[in-house]
């Protein structure tokens, strides 16, 4: 399938109506390894409202999009006008159903954590983080070939 792209006045390359970046989602991804990393060393009451503000921003990439979440700001703004334009475009849906994955795990963890499971909430935060590097590092987005397979299941 065949998108074509635009260009804005300062030559910047827009992504096709629907379509993002598929290196956002995996800056996004980077950045929320560091935070899940952050919460795995943090003692317990910072543990639990980092986690929570991940919460929030995986709440927001599964509710608005990933192309409406402070990392997809971050990325638009600082890091994709540094790089060369994108040899394709990603369907959003696949990063949204991530970011709902990535939200489930953390709210598990966030309930565990505050009832006093310091186990149970580590042990999801650390298959959240599995998930995060396995996109950051190899882009390998977890939840988005769940997704798909639900998808082709579901067909």
């Amino acid at each position: 399938m065949s998108t074509t792209t635009s260009h804005t006045a300062s030559g910047a390359v827009s992504p096709p109506a629907g379509r993002i970046d598929p290196r956002g989602p995996q800056l996004a991804a980077a950045l929320t390894a560091v935070v899940l990393v952050a919460v795995l060393l943090l003692p317990a009451p910072a543990s639990t409202a980092v986690l929570a503000v991940q919460a929030v921003l995986f709440a927001i990439g599964a509710v608005r999009g990933v192309q409406h979440t402070p990392h997809a700001w971050l990325f638009r703004t600082l890091v994709r006008p540094r790089l060369a334009p994108p040899t394709e475009w990603e369907d959003p849906q696949p990063p949204r159903f991530a970011q709902g994955v990535g939200l489930a795990f953390a709210l598990v963890g966030l309930v565990a954590l505050l009832a006093g499971a310091t186990v149970v909430g580590q042990v999801a935060v650390g298959l959240a983080l599995v998930a995060a590097l396995l996109n950051a590092v190899f882009a390998f987005c977890l939840g988005c070939e769940v997704y798909l397979l639900l998808r082709r299941v579901t067909a």
